[in-house]
């Protein structure tokens, strides 16, 4: 080791305090830097084993393979694993409690897909013979007859065909149930061969099965060796390196072999970063990217900032090396040596602390991630040697940055200089004056504290920026989470229940008033609903409609534009009940010989044109005025007026279930007894039953439902997707939350070291004040007001480019949303107070350290 490396290892020693505070900053930077590239990676990884668990392990699959296509596959170099299956088809099974499945579908696998489909074994043996199967538990719940292993199961498998306009259709597990308005199957097996299968286990409901499909799922064993060149099986395919060029090399060899349909799977592919279609991937590595550098510019500040003052501290002594031979190339070394010295310590440390920061908080969010993504993966830590490379190059390359001014000043300081010590500070008259009015108003103190800050603008500078950097990524952060929430509210608007119930107009009221009914309910509310058209003259129309006709969105017919009014038909108990709410006299919308209702005023839906949700009147009408209502006529092939209603009055009163924010759509409440006599002889309108349930325990009451429902009845758990929703802003909050946090902590040791290293170096400046009478108050009055100044300035620059961030944020989040723009006037009263007392507190630490100092030793202090 050369003595000015020597040198420069003495004088970290020397300057503890300062040495410690950089490592610290530079591990928590690295710890950064591992912790989003980790998270990257992790995430990615989660997301592949979400995609395998719902649909198996593949890349590409071949289509219609027989025995010989099938050994060739194999023989691809570039293929690792081949997985053969095959859809046997449908069986009608009497069993069944679920009206909406009534069939068992059976699916055949080889030893291998198993394994890639990921089919989870509860009881048993897998099937090894194709006349072995093994079936799911929900099948054994949801069935009359309680299947056991060893049991014999005959059935006749065959297609599900569906007929419409004679055209003959072959449906799959992706398609539902087939009914006719009479709520009937319209579908059938067709070519069905008999089959008898031993069950020898039970499974798990595999993840891939769609849960509206109408077949439970049965697995059985394909045997490669009974197949033949006849045979036609799926092919699935496992590459040996996921790259771009599977896309082409597996249509390649399908056109080889003959193959007439490859597929691939798309959504696994893309987390692999070879679909070329997909934005997931570009998004998620500009967030990342985005992160990194706002993390290296925190970073740069604070480091360059520490070896700036090393160098400052140490000017008179590189003056002096100078003065006996030292050469500008070993001074700007020794300075990189200084960052060198300090990354070796902080990197290893910064990339552990990363590591188990990032394992810490995957442990603490897992329990909400899997209920946020509907998902039953985990979060698991994922390290390689490529993001451990990646932490290690940016940090060295942040500290090199960092290093890089200090390391030229250094090597440009001349002994004259250094040993007079003029290099730091070059002062004018012009530059330190100030105005009369801060000495008027705050006194000498406050002058002379001003005119210190004014004295070293780089230090002044660099601190403000700190300062700066806080507020922008506080205010920011907060602002984006307050508005997540806002937007999740806003397409929530109005959802004041937490299940639905749906069914069409065949289902008899009696079996919803049965579900209303049970156990965990706390409040229900049946409503019938019918959609009917009008149309509505321009003058008529709100001032969104009008702007989307005259922009050319939206076409009049006849001078009218087509609009759906979707009737709420209340019961006689429901709608007295709402009379009572919004104060109208009952009999007066109860006479089926003059039809009147109640129009919903405003609301609040998304614009399809604009691509943006929008809240407004929704008709330029008054009180008396009538709607047309229309009905398709056959003859003449286009919508006829049947019969016409009045508006009664506007009301912005709604109740539990009703939903009144659809684009272009008018909500009108009426009674029954105008609804029957409105509709009676209207064939074409449809009245559909929707039940809204609240309950205390949303889970366990959908169990319930489940249960009890019976025919073309659809259960939908909206507490399920609100906390969902909640739960992913929540996650979103401690990533967002905990990464200001650490950058924060960056600012502020960046502030603590700036501040208390340009207090002790003025030692002499203070001992000098003091000697010719400045008193303790004085003295305490003097670093109050640079406090101040300090927190006047970083608030004077870093609102304003906040509030402009703000802005920025509210106008990308105003093209899916409009709501007014409001200031987050919270967050900015914390940035206040925290700004003032982050400065204080630096301020008097430092001050403390030299306040019992001896005049006379402060001015024999040489660095002034």
């Amino acid at each position: 080791m050369n003595i000015m490396n020597k040198l420069t290892l003495r004088n970290l020693k020397e300057n503890k305090r300062r040495t410690l505070v950089t490592i610290i900053g530079v591990i928590i930077s690295v710890s950064m830097l591992t912790a989003v590239a980790t998270l990257g990676l992790s995430f990615i990884d989660l997301l592949k084993r979400d995609s395998m668990a719902r649909d198996g392990e593949w890349h590409a699959q071949f289509s219609g393979v027989n025995s010989e296509q099938a050994k060739e596959i194999r023989k691809d170099s570039n293929i690792e694993k081949v997985i053969l299956s095959n859809d046997l088809g449908y069986a009608n099974w009497k069993d069944s409690k679920n009206e909406n499945k009534p069939y068992l579908f059976f699916k055949q696998y080889d030893e291998q897909g198993f394994k890639q489909f990921l089919i989870t074994l509860k009881e048993g043996t897998f099937p090894k013979a194709a006349n072995e199967i093994i079936i799911s538990d929900e099948m054994r719940k949801k069935g009359n007859s309680h299947y056991a292993i060893g049991e014999e199961l005959k059935v006749s498998i065959g297609e599900r065909h569906f007929k419409l306009d004679e055209e003959d259709s072959i449906l799959t597990q992706t398609d539902p149930l087939q009914r006719n308005e009479e709520g009937e199957s319209v579908e059938e097996i067709q070519q069905a061969k008999s089959y008898t299968f031993k069950i020898v286990g039970i499974m798990e409901t595999p993840s891939w099965e769609p849960s509206w499909s109408p077949g439970y799922t049965v697995v059985s064993y394909l045997d490669q060796n009974e197949l033949t060149t006849s045979s036609s099986v799926n092919a699935s395919v496992v590459m040996k390196k996921v790259k771009q060029s599977l896309y082409e090399d597996s249509e390649s060899l399908a056109k080889k072999l003959a193959i007439a349909k490859v597929n691939f799977n798309n959504e696994l592919l893309r987390y692999y970063g070879v679909s070329s279609n997909d934005n997931l991937l570009l998004t998620m590595y500009s967030l990342i990217g985005i992160v990194i550098l706002v993390i290296v510019i925190g970073s740069v500040a604070l480091i360059y900032n520490a070896f700036a003052i090393s160098v400052s501290e140490r000017a008179r002594h590189l003056g002096m090396l100078s003065s006996v031979g030292a050469t500008k190339k070993q001074k700007r070394n020794s300075v990189f040596f200084e960052g060198a010295v300090i990354g070796g310590i902080s990197i290893p440390i910064g990339i552990i602390a990363g590591l188990v920061g990032i394992g810490i908080t995957f442990s603490f969010i897992n329990k909400y991630l899997q209920d946020a993504l509907n998902s039953t993966q985990e979060l698991n830590v994922v390290v390689t040697p490529y993001s451990i490379l990646f932490s290690i190059i940016i940090s060295v390359v942040t500290i090199f940055i960092s290093t890089y001014l200090p390391a030229r000043k250094a090597s440009k300081i001349s002994a004259i200089d250094a040993i007079r010590q003029t290099q730091d500070i070059k002062l004018s008259g012009k530059k330190m004056k100030t105005s009369k009015f801060v000495r008027k108003l705050f006194g000498i103190e406050a002058e002379i504290g001003l005119k210190n800050l004014k004295r070293n603008k780089r230090r002044y500078q660099t601190t403000v920026f700190s300062l700066v950097i806080s507020i922008l990524l506080f205010l920011v952060v907060a602002y984006f989470t307050d508005n997540m929430k806002k937007s999740v509210g806003l397409s929530q608007e109005n959802i004041d229940y937490d299940i639905a119930v749906s069914a069409d107009s065949t289902t008899p009221e009696e079996e919803l008033q049965i579900l209303a009914n049970a156990p965990s309910i706390t409040e229900s509310n049946l409503i019938k609903n019918a959609y009917v058209s009008t149309y509505l003259k321009k003058d008529l129309l709100s001032e969104n409609n009008r702007k989307s006709v005259e922009k050319g969105d939206a076409f009049l017919e006849d001078g009218k534009l087509p609009f759906t009014v979707n009737f709420f038909i209340l019961s006689e108990s429901a709608f007295k009940r709402y009379a009572n709410s919004v104060g109208f006299p009952i009999k007066e919308y109860t006479n089926p010989d003059d039809p009147k209702g109640i129009v919903i005023e405003t609301a609040s839906y998304f614009d399809p044109y604009e691509e943006k949700f929008v809240e407004e009147k929704v008709l330029n009408a008054k009180p008396g005025d009538y709607l047309d209502l229309y009905s398709y006529r056959e003859e003449s092939a286009k919508d006829e007026i049947f019969t016409k209603i009045q508006i009664g009055l506007f009301t912005n009163e709604t109740f539990m279930g009703m939903d009144a924010d659809n684009y272009r759509m008018l909500t009108m409440i009426i009674s029954n007894e105008v609804a029957e006599k409105l509709f009676e002889k209207e064939k074409n309108i449809n009245l559909n039953y929707n039940l809204y349930l609240n309950s205390d325990n949303p889970e366990k009451a959908q169990e319930e439902l489940e249960d009890l429902k019976t025919g073309s009845i659809y259960i939908y758990n909206v507490e399920k997707d609100r906390k969902q929703s909640e739960q992913m802003i929540m996650i979103m909050s401690v990533f967002m939350y905990g990464f200001i946090s650490l950058i924060s902590l960056i600012s502020i040791a960046n502030i603590f070291n700036t501040i208390s290293t340009s207090i002790s170096l003025r030692k002499r400046e203070f001992a000098m004040l003091r000697s010719v009478g400045m008193t303790p108050t004085g003295f305490n009055k003097m670093i109050y007001f640079e406090s101040i100044f300090y927190g006047i300035k970083a608030l004077m620059y870093g609102l304003p480019i906040s509030i402009g961030v703000i802005a920025i944020l509210y106008w990308s989040i105003s093209n899916t949303f409009e709501y007014g723009f409001a200031l987050p006037w919270l967050s900015i009263f914390y940035v206040v107070i925290a700004i003032f007392i982050i400065v204080a507190s630096a301020m008097l630490y430092s001050v403390s350290k030299i306040k019992k100092e001896n005049i006379i030793d402060g001015l024999k202090q040489e660095n002034a």
